[in-house]
């Protein structure tokens, strides 16, 4: 390690054995009922960018400072905070020693995500993080076990949950108003492009301190190239960083159907089917996926589709919910990106973030829930109080979701392509056969052969929800997914 980090770690480490010997209620005062919240905001490409809008509209808070590999995005967003008044730093470590800087709110690739935080709460800061909260299980489990450990506010940035309306809507389901829940579905029908193929690795903006960005990751060139340059925005397809779709819009879906069952925890199995079809690109992740997990309560379904709903879109930018045909193909009973919670005598659906409708088993409405976004808000209201039951996305939730997410695409890249065995293990249940035969049917609506370009069948894994890991067939493999090997000195600590 060079002298900067290492100066910069001992900082780190004696702030976060300060911040960890302030009593609760000592903090509270320190911060003070009228002082203002100072927040650093960490990653500015993408969410960032909507975290300064969001934090914008918080009375009492001051972005004081702002962090990113990329110097040219730094110097960018810079100019649009406090008139360009505001602190920057490249390098995360370097700013988390920074005195003047009461929280951070995160919005860096998936595979900085865990890392981040848990430096954050270990130089005393409390930290808003983007979802999944994590790369992997292990790692997330990680990040819980600091924020008790250093009894800081860490809240996600699974939004859904702060809606009052969706929190009305969960409650009247929870009742039975409509009978028990026989299918717990998300959905994600959103149209991405291919990222096109390169010949062999591509250079590097000079902006962009590399290893900064690559972190807890292997330090490999990028082998990508889109509109989007080399390094930004598609890694969210590419294994090193990324979780796919299902861990970039299916963390939301899969977070509200299980708050919607009810269910605290990991499920009783896992397994997922699909591929990255219609196109070859430098893309690893799926394009068409779907994922059940089986759960005591009723099972939980998540679905993927990356192709346009027709055939006649393809190159186009068209938004697929815009495109719905009268099949379905694009949608589940009107639902192209949410939930459809469904029941003996009904159904409740969610066709934004914040909203949500009842209908009975005729389709007739019988209630509608609405509700708006709290979640910075509710944040900055928590780090004041210092109330962590309050949150309205706890790690905990945050972390079992994101699981969800990890274990759908560990039984997808232990899995294999093979369209005989596709039968076989989607007979096992009638729920996954359907959404599979729809999956299949959205395919050939856009001329992917499936028998030149097989599906993915995934591996059925068994899960010990209690204890965080695999049992039964293809456990030893699938359990050395649930981490990684991390890059010195971007290693994610043991704490749990």
């Amino acid at each position: 390690m060079n002298s900067f980090s290492r100066r910069t770690f001992l900082k780190t480490s004696a702030l976060a054995a300060a911040g960890a010997s302030l009593p609760v209620n000592a903090w509270a005062k320190a911060l003070g009922a009228n002082s203002d919240i100072r927040v650093a905001v960490i990653g500015l490409n993408g969410r960032g960018r909507d975290h300064l809008a969001s934090l914008a509209k918080v009375a009492g808070v001051r972005v004081v400072a702002l962090c990113d590999a990329d110097t040219s995005v730094l110097a960018k967003v810079q100019s649009t905070v406090n008139g360009g008044n505001v602190k920057t730093y490249q390098d995360i470590r370097a700013l988390l020693a920074d005195k003047d800087v009461d929280a951070v709110t995160i919005a860096t690739p998936n595979h900085w995500h865990s890392l981040a935080a848990i430096w954050a709460l270990q130089a005393g800061k409390d930290v808003y993080l983007e979802k999944p909260v994590s790369h992997n299980v292990w790692e997330g489990r990680q990040l819980v076990a600091a924020a008790n450990k250093y009894d800081r506010v860490v809240q996600a940035g699974t939004q859904i949950r702060s809606s009052e309306g969706l929190r009305e809507a969960v409650q009247f389901v929870q009742a039975g108003d409509i009978g028990k829940v026989t299918a717990s579905r998300g959905f994600c029908y959103k149209r991405r492009n291919s990222i096109g193929k390169t010949s062999g690795p591509q250079p590097v903006p000079l902006s962009i301190d590399y290893s900064l960005w690559s972190g807890p990751a292997p330090l490999v060139p990028p082998y990508r190239n889109t509109r989007n340059g080399p390094v930004h925005y598609d890694w969210h397809w590419i294994w090193l960083y990324g979780n796919g779709d299902v861990g970039n819009q299916g963390i939301h879906q899969m977070d509200v159907a299980r708050w919607f069952l009810g269910e605290p925890g990991l499920p009783q199995s896992t397994l997922s089917v699909g591929g990255r079809l219609g196109y070859v690109d430098d893309g690893e992740t799926p394009n068409s996926q779907v994922v059940i997990h089986e759960y005591r309560t009723a099972p939980l379904i998540f679905e993927v589709r990356g192709l346009p709903s027709k055939v006649g879109l393809a190159g186009s930018n068209a938004d697929p919910r815009a495109n719905a045909d009268s099949a379905g193909m694009d949608h589940y009973r009107g639902v192209s990106i949410g939930n459809v919670i469904d029941c003996e005598g009904g159904s409740v659906m969610t066709n934004d973030y914040f909203t949500a409708t009842a209908v009975d088993g005729r389709g007739k409405v019988i209630r509608e829930f609405k509700g708006v976004d709290r979640q910075m808000q509710n944040f900055i209201d928590v780090v004041r109080s210092r109330k962590r039951e309050d949150l309205y996305g706890p790690i905990e939730e945050a972390h079992v979701s994101s699981s969800l997410c990890h274990l759908g695409n560990i039984s997808h890249r232990l899995g294999h392509t093979s369209t005989g065995e596709m039968g076989e293990k989607t007979r096992s249940s009638p729920l996954l056969t359907e959404a599979v035969g729809r999956m299949l049917e959205h395919l050939r609506a856009n001329d992917v052969d499936v028998g030149r370009m097989p599906l993915t069948a995934g591996v059925p894994l068994l899960v010990d929800a209690t204890r965080e890991r695999f049992s039964g067939p293809h456990a030893e493999q699938a359990n050395e997914m649930l981490t990684r090997e991390y890059r010195p000195p971007f290693v994610v600590p043991a704490i749990a």
